[in-house]
């Protein structure tokens, strides 16, 4: 009655190019941004953007990891608290007698 926990353990390759194409994609966008042909203050705003946007997304990406690792515990422990009840209950006992 029990299932089977799911393995979400990613692969070594699959982390090195996740963080591989985050430092492209970011240095891509900086240095776009660094030789835009715009007054300092356009850029600094262009650079404090994408600091917030980036910021954003890894604080995004953690709460939902959070929530989905809170909810796997709690359904965890529901099904063993039914478990229980299903192995302690005799189908045959009876107590109107």
């Amino acid at each position: 009655m029990t299932t089977p926990l799911r393995n979400t353990n990613n692969t070594q390759g699959f982390f090195v190019q996740s963080a591989l194409s985050f430092a492209v994609s970011v240095s891509a966008v900086l240095i776009g941004i660094a030789y835009l042909p715009v007054d300092r203050w356009i850029r600094a705003f262009l650079g404090i953007g994408v600091l917030y946007v980036v910021t954003s997304s890894i604080t995004l990406a953690k709460v939902v990891r959070d929530r989905q690792e809170s909810e796997a515990v709690v359904s965890r422990v529901d099904q063993a608290r039914l478990e229980k009840l299903l192995t302690d209950h005799d189908l045959f006992k009876n107590d109107l007698v």
